[in-house]
C-alpha cells in the first residue's frame, strides 16, 4: 500500500518569516480595526478613515434647538456690552433714601444678561436684602407686566437671565446694617443703561466710576462708604 508523499517541511527561516508576517498582520488588524471599533482608540488613524470608528461611537440623538420659551441659541441686533456699577448704600439709620435703592437696565424681550454682584462692608449677610425683578414701562392707563426672579438676603449673587418682555430688569438693594456698604455689580450682555432719574435708576447711579462718584446726590454717604 502506497502512501502519498508529504511535502517537505518549510525551512526554519521561512517558517519564522511566515509566523512573523502572521503576527504583524494580527497586530495591524487589532490596531487598525479592533481598537477603533470596540474601544474608540485609533492609533493609526485608519479607523477614522475607514469609518469603523463610528461602530464604537454612541448613537446620535438630535436635540431640538428650540424650547417652549424660545430658541436655545440667539442673535441680537444690540451690541454686546459690559459695565461695572459700584453702588454705595448707607446704614439703615441714614434713612431709606440712602440705605436702599433700585437699579435696573433696559432689555428687549429675549435678550440675555449675565451678572455678578457682591457687597463689601457688611458685617452680617442677613442685614443685606435684595429683590431681583423686572417690569414693563407702559404708558399711563395701561397694565404693567411684572416678574420676580429671586428675593433673599446675602452678600453675593451671580447668574444670567433672559428678559420675558420689553422692559427693565434688575434689583432692589436694601442695607439693614449699621454702617455703609458698597455693592459692586458686574454686567455683560445685551442691554442698555438707564439714564439718571428715569424708571429703574431714580437714584441717579453713575456706572463705570468709583463708588465715591457713583451717587453724586449724596456726597456725605460717599465719603463714609468703604
Amino acid at each position: 500500500m502506497s502512501h502519498a508523499e508529504l511535502p517537505p517541511p518549510l525551512p526554519r527561516p521561512r517558517l519564522l518569516a511566515a509566523a512573523a508576517a502572521t503576527l504583524a498582520l494580527a497586530v495591524f488588524v487589532v490596531l487598525a480595526f479592533v481598537l477603533p471599533a470596540e474601544y474608540g482608540r485609533d492609533p493609526l488613524g485608519i479607523g477614522r478613515l475607514s469609518g469603523v470608528a463610528r461602530l464604537w461611537a454612541p448613537a446620535d440623538v438630535e436635540v431640538d434647538a428650540r424650547t417652549a420659551s424660545g430658541p436655545l441659541a440667539r442673535e441680537y441686533d444690540q451690541p454686546y456690552r459690559s459695565d461695572v456699577v459700584e453702588i454705595p448704600l448707607g446704614g439703615f439709620l441714614a434713612g431709606a433714601d440712602k440705605s436702599e435703592l433700585e437699579y435696573k437696565v433696559r432689555m428687549r424681550k429675549g435678550a440675555t444678561l449675565a451678572y455678578a454682584w457682591e457687597v463689601t462692608g457688611a458685617a452680617d449677610p442677613r442685614d443685606f436684602r435684595f429683590d431681583q425683578h423686572g417690569h414693563t414701562t407702559p404708558p399711563p392707563g395701561r397694565a404693567m407686566q411684572v416678574v420676580t426672579f429671586r428675593q433673599g438676603s446675602g452678600l453675593r449673587q451671580q447668574g444670567a437671565l433672559t428678559a420675558p418682555f420689553d422692559g427693565i430688569q434688575g434689583w432692589q438693594f436694601s442695607n439693614g446694617g449699621d454702617g455703609p456698604v458698597v455693592v459692586r455689580l458686574r454686567l455683560s450682555g445685551f442691554y442698555e443703561l438707564i439714564p439718571a432719574g428715569q424708571p429703574g435708576n431714580e437714584a441717579g447711579v453713575v456706572a463705570n466710576v468709583p463708588a465715591a462718584q457713583a451717587r453724586p446726590d449724596v456726597p456725605d454717604l460717599l465719603r463714609s462708604a468703604p
